[in-house]
């Protein structure tokens, strides 16, 4: 194949045509429109996922990576824990009791959940908690409380709040709820609203004391690992004759995950669909193409081009509209994340996306994903044509042109 004649006809015909503008206008704008659709899908892809890693961030503090709970019992023991910690060191626990209340100050009420929790090992394995307690003196009847609870019961530090728990206690012919008051002494800022306006945290003691509980029996067992996913199997096999489970934060958040991995998917295919539509600016560009140079494809035919010269002129010509195109929308999508991730040019309002700043993070799988669906979607486009350009009869063309 004589390379020299292939690339020096790709050059001739990458020259804007003057004689017919419309086909060279066509070439610019599949061009463009791949640029435009590479450079979408990159930002788009970043910013889901960017935005699933801060939910999953957030998640995996406050759910806290692996859960036991009891199976066949209502509670877990001191037993239990203690032979957790001896089995796997490696790993931190945190024992809990838990309670749904209603927190009252003056005229306002909130409901919410409780956890009586040890605020020593609760701060080892939660930091959002760790950072809510620091330089605090926490005692018995001491609750922390997420900023939408203070925010709306209008607390102020060392300010008491009514607790109403929702176990019931005798009194006379009726049952009363219990209460308690207990003493504000400060908040913390998960960044999900979810939770900074339901949960509450307190000791271990105080739930003792209210829900009637012996101090070696546990609701539950918060446990935090670096690896939850191969941990959880070892946890489970561990667990199989205590009479209790276990259960990762991706498990309890397994639809919300899922539903936004469905519309990452569902947003690279239509978005994938503007590089196709632009690519058949590149088929129409290659067809006007060989339909204005049909003399000369017979001409260099008929002086003993060979059809796979032709062919690769115009399957050259398509590539270098496409994979130009691809590669300045890669050079724009990565400028548009730089300035996304620089400047706050969109505004998120952080108690419904967890931050103010626009989450970017783009994945290599997805990067790779994307230029190989676009550079798939460029051949097929220059393929037809170019195959085109072959199937002219050279002594038709001659006689009448």
């Amino acid at each position: 194949m004589n390379k020299k004649l292939v690339n020096f006809i790709v050059k001739k015909y990458l020259k804007f045509d003057k004689k017919n503008p419309f086909i060279s206008i066509s070439a610019i704008l599949a061009f463009i429109g791949v640029a435009i659709g590479v450079m979408v899908l990159i930002i788009t892809m970043a910013i889901m996922n960017g935005t699933a890693k801060e939910f999953e961030n957030k998640l995996f503090t406050m759910n806290y990576p692996l859960s036991i709970y009891p199976k066949f019992q209502n509670s877990v023991n001191k037993e239990l824990l203690e032979s957790l910690e001896k089995q796997f060191p490696s790993l931190k626990f945190s024992p809990y009791l838990s309670s749904q209340v209603i927190l009252q100050n003056g005229e306002n009420m909130n409901g919410g959940m409780i956890f009586g929790v040890d605020s020593k090992r609760e701060a080892e394995i939660n930091s959002i908690y760790k950072k809510a307690i620091k330089n605090l003196d926490l005692k018995k009847y001491d609750i922390i409380i997420g900023e939408g609870i203070k925010d709306n019961l209008y607390l102020l530090p060392r300010e008491k709040a009514t607790l109403y728990f929702t176990s019931l206690s005798p009194s006379g012919l009726s049952m009363m709820p219990k209460l308690k008051r207990f003493t504000y002494k400060g908040y913390f800022k998960s960044g999900l609203h979810a939770y900074d306006k339901t949960y509450v945290y307190t000791s271990l003691e105080a739930l003792q004391t209210l829900l009637r509980k012996p101090d070696n029996i546990y609701d539950g067992i918060h446990v935090y690992s670096d690896n939850a996913m191969k941990d959880i199997k070892n946890i489970k096999d561990f667990l199989l004759s205590q009479g209790a489970g276990v259960i990762g934060w991706w498990q309890q958040n397994g639809n919300f995950f899922a539903a936004m991995e469905m519309e990452k998917k569902a947003l690279f295919i239509v978005l994938m669909l503007i590089i196709l539509v632009a690519s058949l600016n590149i088929i129409s560009s290659l067809l006007m193409t060989v339909m204005s140079r049909r003399k000369e494809i017979a001409l260099l035919l008929s002086m003993g081009a060979s059809t796979k010269e032709i062919k690769n002129i115009f399957l050259k010509l398509g590539t270098i509209i496409g994979f130009s195109g691809i590669l300045i929308g890669i050079l724009l999508g990565f400028f548009g994340m730089w300035l996304l991730d620089t400047f706050e040019i969109i505004s998120l309002p952080a108690d419904v996306y967890g931050t103010s700043k626009l989450p970017l993070d783009l994945s290599i799988i997805d990067f790779v994903s994307i230029v190989i669906g676009a550079s798939f979607i460029v051949l097929i486009s220059s393929y037809y044509p170019a195959k085109k350009a072959t199937n002219i009869d050279v002594i038709d063309v001659l006689r009448n042109e």
